[in-house]
């Protein structure tokens, strides 16, 4: 008796790919995204040149990474609402640990392994307590956001040269921060496109319950997963703190956050779990970015912009669940 595999269904495809059998991938969101750059273009000449070019990849770098993450997180069900505050207490530690001297090595292992550490404690909660995902990141991040203003004593600390490199040279005229960026969300692609892990992710975010039955470790899946958004919300803060070259106290997490959220819906990430693209995720982050230069560059008054970015971003959404539904009835 021979067991044939069947094909994927188009939308089990798009939903780990990012791409849909018929039509254009993430149509909607691109078409936004054109409009707003074509726009801005025609308004100012500033927008185009080089050096707006590479402002807007830097801003997007940090998102990207914490992004990635999350869309990892939330395509397996979960939820992270501390990754912002991870970034600004990994950032501050490491400030405090490089002004006494400290390797600029071992302050990059410290960070990450804090992250990844505040992941986990996340992670453990979220698994073996009826908590919901939600309240326990949002207290997490409040309780770090805390912690930043003891570590910092209430002053800004500035790096001087300390990891100078990495949030402002470039390579072949691309930043490094973008090259990083870049390397991670490939990563994750790969991971939740080819791997055991990914594909794993999508089951327990499916249906966690089927997921333990069909013999997936569902409990070592999502401390891993938790312990990852954590360890990349580390990176993300050791590129926040080369970017500015310092750590202040009144710097907080809960914009950033809300921004990666942001970038990780409008790009077709479910918020109740089982679909994910980091195609959608990148291509979100880059609107948010290039919404936020626009708005600068043609000097709207900081009243309009939080209503023009909440404008852009339910265009966006709409636009994406349109493309989403006209894929499924195909």
């Amino acid at each position: 008796m021979s067991v044939k595999t069947l094909p994927d269904a188009p939308e089990a495809q798009q939903a780990r790919t990012g791409f849909s059998p018929r039509g254009i991938p993430h149509s909607g969101l691109v078409a936004v995204l054109v409009i707003v750059v074509v726009a801005t273009a025609l308004r100012t000449d500033a927008f185009t040149t080089d050096t707006n070019i590479i402002n807007i990849l830097r801003q997007v770098s940090i998102n990207a990474v914490i992004a990635a993450g999350l869309t990892l997180l939330m395509t397996a069900g979960g939820m992270d609402f501390s990754m912002g505050s991870v970034v600004v207490v990994t950032a501050a530690v490491a400030a405090q640990m490089l002004s006494h001297g400290w390797p600029t090595w071992l302050t990059v292992v410290a960070a990450l392994v804090l992250g990844l550490l505040i992941g986990l404690v996340n992670g453990v909660v979220a698994t073996f307590t009826t908590v919901a995902p939600f309240v326990i990141t949002l207290a997490t991040a409040t309780l770090l956001d805390g912690v930043c203003l003891l570590v910092l004593n209430g002053q800004t600390i500035s790096l001087g040269t300390k990891m100078f490199a990495l949030g402002n040279e470039k390579i072949a005229g691309i930043p490094y921060l973008t090259i990083v960026a870049v390397l991670v969300m490939v990563a994750t692609a790969l991971v939740m496109r080819f791997t055991t892990f990914g594909r794993d992710a999508f089951a327990i975010g499916g249906n966690e319950h089927v997921a333990r039955l069909s013999g997936i470790n569902v409990t070592a899946r999502k401390l891993t997963l938790y312990a990852t958004t954590g360890a990349l919300a580390g990176l993300a803060g050791l590129m926040t703190l080369s970017r500015l070259g310092s750590s202040s106290p009144g710097a907080g997490g809960l914009t950033t956050q809300l921004a990666a959220v942001a970038a990780v819906v409008i790009g077709g990430t479910s918020l109740a779990g089982g679909h994910g693209t980091i195609i959608g995720t990148a291509l979100g982050v880059v609107l948010l970015g290039v919404v936020a230069n626009a708005l600068n560059l043609v000097q709207i008054s900081a009243n309009w912009q939080p209503v023009s970015v909440g404008a852009v971003l339910l265009i966006a959404a709409i636009a994406n669940e349109m493309q989403k539904a006209r894929s499924a009835r195909h």
